[in-house]
């Protein structure tokens, strides 16, 4: 299985701690705040904000939170946040993606810029690495929803554009501008999924032994630590043995 992969179920089992869950909904409840903001505040007429709600219930976010961020971008004292995407690369070459809504773009370039630098990486310029990467749409369901068969059955007839099934579970890819359609007619054939969102999934990895995880993991930590960044993604591979090792 490709390495962003294993890195989102890390971050998903590390995420379950309090101190990790809290700044989590942090994130998600910005990322509402946002996509109420920018359109209508009611889901089923914002895509941008159905999806964001749909992805802070599959982390478990409280109603009371989603509805208090959605109330919070129709008030006149909303924050207003720019959407920033950092690019660069970490310990042995491998391409990180740092997306940000920052209130501040200095004190948020600066922050990253030494976050990369202190972890041994080097922040780039747009484009740098981003070209390693194809912007797709991820709709995920667990293993029990049904077979590889059945998902991509109902993958082709909801116009996904690829599947990859394992014993965690189901992952179907589409455009990125599809992804409010596909998600939706998934949603009327398997049920709810578990995540469903935009990403940047690698079209090249960058395989690193147990040395290189660690340091990588360290940035990418750091990275995630900080409130103004909302995603990290990077383009490693690692065996399962080196993750085992973790």
């Amino acid at each position: 299985m490709a390495g962003h992969s294993k890195w989102a179920n890390i971050q998903h089992r590390k995420g379950r701690q309090d101190a990790a869950r809290s700044k989590l909904f942090s994130k998600l409840a910005k990322e509402i705040t946002v996509a109420a903001k920018m359109g209508d505040p009611d889901p089923e007429k914002n895509p941008r904000l159905r999806m964001a709600v749909k992805e802070a219930k599959s982390q478990s976010v409280p109603k009371d939170v989603i509805d208090r961020a959605i109330k919070k971008s129709m008030g006149g004292d909303a924050e207003n946040y720019d959407e920033i995407r950092y690019e660069g690369y970490g310990p042995g070459g491998v391409a990180v993606i740092v997306e940000a809504m920052t209130d501040n773009k200095n004190r948020t370039a600066s922050n990253v810029r030494s976050t990369f630098t202190k972890s041994g990486g080097n922040l780039g310029e747009t484009g740098s690495v981003s070209f390693m990467f194809e912007r797709k749409g991820e709709v995920t369901y667990p293993a029990d929803v049904g077979d590889a068969d059945t998902v991509m059955m109902a993958a082709i007839e909801a116009g996904a554009e690829d599947v990859e099934s394992s014993d965690d579970g189901h992952s179907i890819y589409c455009a990125d501008t599809d992804l409010n359609a596909v998600s939706t007619t998934l949603e009327n054939e398997l049920g709810e999924s578990e995540s469903t969102k935009l990403i940047w999934k690698p079209t090249t990895t960058t395989e690193l032994d147990l040395e290189g995880m660690e340091k990588l993991m360290k940035l990418l930590d750091a990275l995630e630590d900080d409130d103004d960044v909302q995603r990290v993604t990077a383009n490693f591979e690692a065996s399962d043995e080196v993750l085992a090792q973790l």
